[in-house]
């Protein structure tokens, strides 16, 4: 698990009570500042979870290759041509 969904998954916790903490004092700052915290903790942990699907995906790619490797240099070749024609115009 990326350490960007923990750290996420505290900061948007410590933000809900920040957030909760100012609503009930009526401090209208710390409240906004929570909401702030917890926004930013929530993007965090969406960053870790993206990281952790694009570490899986790269894996299984890597898997893939050393499994066939005649086909992935076949497609690299190919996709190599494709830019190579698509960048000439």
């Amino acid at each position: 698990m990326d350490e960007n969904r923990v750290e996420g998954t505290v900061k948007e916790f410590a933000g809900k009570a920040q957030g909760a903490a100012g609503d009930l004092l009526g401090d209208s700052k710390t409240s906004g500042d929570g909401r702030l915290k917890e926004a930013a903790g929530q993007a965090q942990e969406y960053y870790g979870a993206a990281a952790d699907q694009l570490r899986g995906l790269s894996e299984e790619l890597t898997d893939r290759i050393h499994e066939t490797p005649l086909l992935a240099v076949l497609g690299a070749v190919g996709l190599g041509y494709l830019i190579g024609r698509l960048s000439s115009r």
